[in-house]
């Protein structure tokens, strides 16, 4: 009975050891190539490709979000969001993150009681914070200053960071007016020139010119 029992034992270790050599001979053998483009593109595919590569990158833009932002909206927002690292009153000190009272409309990176801003921030030092900057850094801070400290992921409602935009704006002894950029004057029609009115009838004809004399 141990003889056949080792007969099967030795009968299947030997079919495995051949299914194993047949797959490294076969590795060897075939080498496929990946291709360069699908050889079939699914209808639809291409398409939404092509849409996906013009669609306009960053976020929404907040102009026409401006005229009915709500600066006390933002303010809860803030408090719920922002307290942990940053203040907002006047004379208030630095904490993780700057004082933020009267940073809209101040040069990016700057100022704040000397706070000490990282270098991706400071890459955009001659710029100031204006309403679209900010809406670029609230949308998503590491895409504005690759590298930051600021850890925040970002408001991803267009609306909410209008709402924060009007109360950063509010954090100043002279805020300033956030509306919607008005749109640009149609321009004026040039005047058409008036057709000449014909002559009366029976006006009399200029003269003739003399003939000439030799």
């Amino acid at each position: 009975m141990s003889f056949e029992m080792n007969k099967i034992l030795g009968a299947l270790l030997g079919a495995m050891i051949l299914a194993m050599v047949t797959g490294f001979i076969a590795d060897m053998l075939v080498r496929p190539e990946e291709l360069a483009k699908p050889a079939y593109m699914v209808a639809g595919v291409k398409e939404a490709a092509a849409t996906a590569a013009a669609a306009p990158t960053g976020p929404e833009p907040i102009g026409p979000l401006l005229a009915s932002a709500d600066a006390a909206k933002g303010k809860e927002i803030a408090n719920r969001l922002c307290v942990a690292c940053h203040t907002f009153n006047k004379g208030d000190p630095n904490r993780i993150g700057p004082n933020l009272y009267d940073v809209f409309a101040e040069p990016i990176a700057e100022g704040h009681n000397d706070y000490p801003f990282s270098s991706a921030l400071k890459a955009h030092e001659k710029e100031k914070w204006t309403a679209e900057l900010l809406n670029a850094w609230l949308a998503n801070p590491q895409d504005f200053a690759h590298g930051t400290k600021m850890t925040f992921v970002g408001l991803p409602k267009a609306k909410d960071r209008a709402d924060v935009i009007a109360y950063l704006d509010s954090l100043s002894d002279h805020p300033a007016p956030l509306t919607a950029a008005p749109a640009a004057a149609p321009a004026p029609a040039k005047p058409q020139a008036t057709p000449a009115a014909p002559a009366p009838n029976g006006a009399a004809k200029p003269p003739a010119a003399p003939p000439a004399t030799k």
